[in-house]
């Protein structure tokens, strides 16, 4: 912050902060003092980082685990002059690069568009002159002019405030625009969002104009000081060098704690998503089992390593690598970045969808992500007992969408007093039954509700809201693309009231074609919170005052209560009973305002001076005196229509959703409550469970972290959030194992985005939040989540499926050559059972194309009702490991019989002499052998394709409610590019094995003949074994995953709780009293 300040500009008065900054407060500073300060201070821009450099990008895919031993690979194969098997890997080496390379890069050039520059100019007085200079000329010490629609330039202590709000959702998350003062304020410990003396950089002013100086620019403004959160590097623990600190040891420690982070990250074992971990561990664990299985086949030749058995070796461990798996890995993730990309997703980094899938909980704003950012009318009350109620409307500036019902009960008779029935209960028993009236609390009828019409008391209070209004509503029925049909302008609240009228065609445009004319207006006050109209009205010889504002402020300028012959006095009795009403509203998240009005005596003709605002105030104090209470309004910002289907599918697929807001916690709760966050009656929970759900910020922030692990259920709802405190959540969350997403639009979000594990951000947000964020939602739908971590799962599965796929190939083959170093010729060399490039051309083109087809499968009927996966297991689940085995095992051994029934069954075991090189008459056993068994393991591979299209079902019956006697042609052919992958593959098989010169000199096989029994029965016995074992997975129930593991109530549901049997056993209760352990945790089966 610029300038020597005693204490913080909020808490010094105007002229004070203007002494400390050497400025003017009516003539700015001068050309000189501002040359002078932008050599001193940085331009007033943003530093929030922009797009990642090509090379970076290039770099990064470059230095993958997989490309690291693929490029060894490689040199070793240029090494001993195998030019086409060293060729092929390049050509692997450079697709894997160029696809992810493409798609990084493609996703920053996405960004770039999405960036957009806020407040580009400007509007300040210097040298007693205004001027408009371009923002990052801004200086501190500046004298700025404010007015309705300018974005602030920087932080600004105001010292001229004429009816000024600003709107700071976008930095606080406060969707309410904040009315600012210029007196100072006392209280040192007051958060930003009240500090209303204070304009902050990049909000906007909604209403009203002022003056300002400015107090910091750039990153020094909390919108910089919260941008410069997110980029902070945090330093690991035990990574300092201070001697002096820790002990003489600790830069020894230091240093190697430092040396193991670099090269860590260097070979992606230390950072990266679970999946990108776990593919580098594998690559590293193939790389060291390669050379094993050399030093194997060095061995076997008693460490003679002429150049034929370098190549066996270099084959051997080309085998156990599945040297297509990068490529396929990135293509699945392209295609589900494309899809993701129409759905309204901007993906910036390829791992992100993948971590989505991988999602335990949700920690989301409130304000224009749950929520649709704008008010609408809930409630109004009319003194004559009768409450309104807007019922289906979720589109706030629609007048026409939804209904409104009156019921003449008061909102604020609440049920009578229930009976602990939780406290009444003794722990002793082991079965107990829930009283029927806990379980099913009486609703209030629909019928005791009626389609509103009109009446004298409802028509004297749209008369009022609608005039003592500046807001304006207008219908285009045939809008411009990207506009809709009603177009609102002007304040939230006032927009929602105008909204209101309307729906009874009593808008202000209305009233005033009708003969209502103003002739006066006091504007809102933040001071005394409300603000009056006087009209002229047709037919009448007086005027009307018109008046609303806040309950408290309104209601002690009224003397009567209601219209016409409902009229009575205002009473201490009626007084406690609107106060009364008003906190039930409140309760319900609703922001209360009062309308009231009076007849004035005649027509009113009294004029305020610009100059003499004492005689303006004790005229405003007679015109708002012995005013008629119209009634109460309950305005709320309503969620969006698809939020609560979209929680209660993330509660189905184990995922927890915590609000976390800035918002009142009152609001808060309403809110969770109807999106179906926490249930409606939290009785259905424990005590200290229903205690620990919803919480302050500042009772949150108070707990020690000790504290907070201890609690059994860390908070779904937490009010008046600051950034710290998001953070602070996010840490908490980490500490249970949890693998969270952080969504929000607001600067407010930037530090919480950055430091979760997934950060979403909303496309219309702040740039701040997007350059911290990893996935982008251009459409701000929570919906849009849901169908990412959907796609996210989907891609997860499938990567599951073509892995399985990719390594039982893998383990078939090494099965193979491994024996295979028993076949010895004459000269005592082992004999290839399959060839080099025969290995290279099933991993590269029979295994990849299948894989691809894998990676485009459809998601499953349940991928989201499966709990979030084991992040310490990955992809490499019990199953995927055990199956790999069976599977390769009885690939390879079909194999190998396959081989030694045509060398030692058909041909007396001759094995020819050096048939590993070239062609000879000696060499036609090995050499038909050799296309046996190539033509075999290519069908096993392709056929195990379509076997893994489900790792459990039956491939003759994949969707279990099909009904058709044999549905396989149609489950096959659903999924086409697989379809014709492995059809194509298969037929392939016989040009590789019959074309002359190539077959011989190439692939080191020749033409066969009955050996074609061999390859048809093996591939029959696998079939049958695969399905064999399948069938023993599904009737035993092994390696099955685990369910996903509800508590007392389910996320998203209607009824706010899920219905119970009445009697059920002690240690079920223990399970509800720990559902925050149990969701906030990996929940997995013994087999995962």
């Amino acid at each position: 912050m610029a300038g020597q300040f005693e204490r913080h500009p909020f808490l010094l008065t105007a002229q004070d902060v203007a002494q400390a900054l050497e400025t003017d407060l009516e003539r700015g500073l001068s050309s000189t003092q501002v040359a002078q300060l932008q050599e001193k201070y940085p331009p007033n821009e943003l530093d929030i980082g922009g797009a990642i450099p090509w090379y970076k990008i290039f770099l990064k895919q470059l230095f993958n685990a997989m490309i690291l031993v693929l490029l060894f690979a490689m040199a070793l194969s240029f090494g001993v002059n195998d030019w086409v098997e060293g060729g092929v890997l390049l050509a692997v080496i450079v697709l894997n690069v160029s696809i992810g390379f493409y798609q990084e890069y493609g996703a920053e050039k996405k960004m770039d568009a999405l960036r957009a520059l806020s407040a580009p100019s400007a509007m300040v007085l210097r040298d007693g002159r205004t001027q408009v200079v371009p923002n990052a000329e801004v200086v501190p010490g500046e004298v700025i002019i404010l007015k309705m629609g300018d974005t602030v330039p920087a932080d600004i202590r105001l010292f001229e405030a004429m009816n000024l709000a600003a709107d700071e959702q976008s930095l606080t998350g406060e969707s309410v625009p904040v009315e600012k003062i210029i007196e100072h304020l006392e209280d040192e410990e007051l958060g930003i969002g009240d500090r209303i003396n204070i304009a902050y950089g990049t909000t906007t002013i909604r209403k009203g104009r002022g003056r300002g100086v400015v107090i910091s620019t750039g990153m020094q403004t909390e919108v910089g000081r919260i941008a410069a959160s997110t980029t902070k590097k945090k330093h690991k623990a035990g990574r300092s060098m201070n001697y002096k600190k820790y002990g003489k040891r600790q830069p020894i420690i230091g240093l190697a704690r430092r040396i193991y982070d670099f090269v860590g990250k260097f070979l992606g074992l230390t950072e990266g998503t679970p999946l990108q971990i776990k593919l580098s561990k594998l690559a590293y664990m193939l790389f060291g089992s390669a050379l094993l299985l050399a030093v194997i086949v060095f061995a076997v030749n008693e460490f003679h390593v002429p150049k034929e058995v370098v190549i066996y070796a270099i084959s051997t461990g080309i085998a156990i690598i599945p040297e297509s798996l990068v490529a396929v890995l990135t293509i699945t993730m392209v295609v589900a970045v494309t899809v993701m990309r129409k759905a309204n997703v901007v993906v910036r980094d390829l791992s992100a969808l993948e971590a989505l899938g991988g999602v335990t909980n949700i920690c989301s704003d409130k304000t224009g992500t749950l929520t649709q950012g704008a008010m609408i009318v809930r409630k109004v009350w009319i003194p004559a007992k009768t409450t309104y109620t807007v019922k289906d409307s979720k589109h706030p500036s629609n007048p026409t969408e939804g209904i409104v019902t009156f019921s003449e009960q008061d909102d604020q008779n609440q049920e009578p007093e229930k009976r602990d029935f939780d406290q009444e209960r003794s722990a002793a028993v082991l079965k107990f039954d829930v009283p029927d009236e806990k379980l099913n609390p009486p609703k209030r009828k629909e019928k005791d509700e009626e389609e509103a019409s009109m009446s004298i008391e409802l028509e004297a209070f749209l008369l009022s809201a609608a005039l003592c209004n500046l807001a304006t509503v207008r219908h285009e029925p045939e809008p411009k693309e990207g506009f809709p049909e009603w177009q609102v302008t002007g304040e939230p609240t006032e927009i929602a009231l105008q909204v209101f009228a309307h729906r009874f065609q009593k808008g202000k445009k209305v009233m005033e074609a009708e003969g209502w004319k103003q002739v006066s207006e006091f504007p809102f006050d933040s001071g005394i919170k409300r603000m009056t109209v006087i009209y002229d009205g047709p037919n009448i010889d007086h005027s009307m005052v018109f008046t609303k504002g806040a309950v408290e402020r309104v209601l002690d300028l009224c003397s009567t209560v209601g219209v016409g012959n409902s009229q009575e006095p205002m009473t201490d009795e009626n007084k406690e009973k609107i106060i009364k009403q008003m906190d039930s509203f409140a309760s319900q998240g609703q922001r209360v305002l009062a309308v009231a009005s009076r007849e004035w005596d005649g027509k009113y003709k009294e004029k305020t001076s610009p100059g003499n605002h004492e005689g303006d105030d004790a005229l405003r104090q007679r015109v708002e005196s012995g005013l008629t209470l119209l009634g109460l309004v309950g305005i709320y910002d309503p969620p969006r229509k698809e939020t609560t289907p979209a929680i209660a599918e993330c509660s189905s697929a184990g995922i927890k959703v915590h609000m976390l807001t800035g918002d009142h916690p009152a609001t808060a709760e309403a809110i969770a409550k109807e999106v179906g966050i926490i249930p409606r009656n939290l009785g259905i929970l424990g005590h200290d469970v229903a205690s620990a759900i919803v919480q302050k910020a500042n009772d949150f922030d108070k707990l020690s972290d000790a504290e907070i692990d201890a609690l059994p259920e860390l908070p779904l709802v937490l009010a008046r959030c600051a950034p710290d405190t998001k953070t602070r959540m996010i840490e908490a969350l980490r500490r249970r194992f949890a693998y969270m997403a952080m969504t929000g639009d607001g600067v407010n979000d930037a530090p919480s985005l950055s430091r979760a594990d997934v950060g979403i951000a909303m496309g219309s947000g702040s740039d701040v939040a997007k350059s911290a964020a990893k996935i982008v939602l251009t459409d701000d739908k929570f919906n849009s989540i849901v169908a990412a971590i959907r796609e996210g799962r989907r891609m997860f599965d499938n990567i599951q499926k073509f892995i399985l796929h990719l390594l039982t190939s893998n383990v078939g083959e090494v099965i193979l050559l491994i024996c295979g170093l028993g076949f010895q010729d004459e000269s005592g060399f082992s004999v290839f059972p399959i060839s080099p490039l025969e290995i290279l051309w099933i991993n590269m083109l029979t295994s990849s194309f299948p894989a691809f087809g894998l990676g485009r499968e459809q998601a499953s009927r349940d991928v989201m009702r499966k709990p979030p996966r084991n992040r310490k297991r990955g992809v490499f689940t019990n199953q995927i490991l055990i199956d790999m085995l069976v599977y390769g095992l009885l690939m390879g051994t079909l194999s190998l019989m396959t081989f030694v029934i045509i060398i030692y069954g058909a041909n007396d075991g001759q094995l020819g002499v050096d048939c590993n090189r070239e062609f000879s008459d000696a060499c036609v056993p090995v050499f038909r052998a050799r296309a046996a068994v190539f033509a075999e393991l290519t069908w096993l591979i392709l056929v195990s394709a379509w076997e893994f299209k489900d790792i459990r079902r039956s491939l003759f019956r994949l969707n279990p409610d099909d009904s058709s006697k044999f549905p396989l042609f149609k489950d096959v052919y659903e999924n086409r590019f697989l379809f014709w992958a492995v059809v194509l593959g298969a037929v392939s098989v016989f040009p590789v094995v019959y074309i002359p010169v190539v077959n011989r000199n190439v692939f080191k096989h020749t033409a066969i003949s009955w050996e074609w029994s061999l390859v048809f029965a093996a591939t029959i016995i696998f079939v049958t074994g695969m399905e064999l074992w399948k069938l023993a997975k599904r009737q035993f129930r092994l390696l099955e995953d685990a369910a996903v593991v509800r508590g007392a109530f389910s996320q998203g549901s209607e009824e706010g709780g899920r219905k119970f049997h009445h009697t059920f056993s002690f240690s079920s209760l223990k399970s509800w009293r720990t559902i925050g352990r149990t969701h906030t945790t990996d929940t997995r089966a013994s087999t995962n």
